[in-house]
């Protein structure tokens, strides 16, 4: 499995190059009053273990294996990927300006698989979102945080004030989705990425809760 990672992320990334991603269009949103200064996304701030089933699909080829993240601090955390038989591909400490490897199969180490995980688990584990504009739908509230030349939307349900989505762009471009089906504002039983600039879709399914 490794090498066969290897290969579709190096393709991954070559196609990357000639894929231009359409500008992303809030819809059916109308501005609203901004009550907000921050939103939070709390789906990893507990200091148990999260583990979830993962499933990733890469250009039609399908993968899986198990995912634990554990908050090391309020800004770290590390994450592994094992294998479905239990051996471990990837374990690494990240936060948002720090990312540091401390295993990882050797036929993995490459440059494109690197800077694929620390953007998708930086943006996936980003806290903390200064808010500048608010918007409203029939049934979310969304709010607009900005960084230079990054812009996410934050889609939280009306009825119970959880967390659902949050749309990652750059360069006013749609980058990532990130989609969360929870119970509790600190832990999301499944939660779905799909990357818009390629075929990469990654799910993760609820092996254990947090209390």
């Amino acid at each position: 499995m490794p090498r066969f990672l290897l290969q579709i992320f190096l393709y991954s990334g070559i196609l990357l190059l000639f894929v231009c991603c359409k500008s992303y269009q809030l819809t059916d949103a109308k501005p609203v009053s901004n009550t907000k200064k921050i939103v939070e996304n709390l789906y990893f701030s507990s200091s148990q273990d999260y583990v979830y089933k993962c499933q990733i699909d890469i250009y039609k080829h399908h993968v899986s294996g198990i995912l634990i993240i554990k908050k090391l601090d309020d800004s770290t955390h590390r994450v592994a990927l094992t294998s479905d038989f239990g051996n471990k591909l990837i374990d690494f400490e990240i936060s948002q300006d720090r990312f540091k490897i401390n295993y990882i199969l050797p036929d993995l180490k490459k440059k494109v698989i690197l800077n694929f995980l620390k953007n998708d688990f930086q943006q996936l584990l980003k806290r903390e979102y200064s808010i500048s504009e608010s918007f409203e739908q029939e049934t979310m509230s969304i709010y607009l945080s900005k960084s230079e030349n990054k812009k996410y939307y934050l889609f939280l349900n009306k009825e119970n004030h959880l967390l659902s989505k949050i749309i990652y762009t750059k360069n006013n471009k749609e980058k990532i989705d990130f989609t969360f089906d929870s119970k509790k504002h600190n832990f999301a039983d499944s939660i779905h990425l799909q990357h818009r600039d390629f075929k990469i879709n990654i799910k993760l399914y609820q092996i254990t809760e947090t209390e």
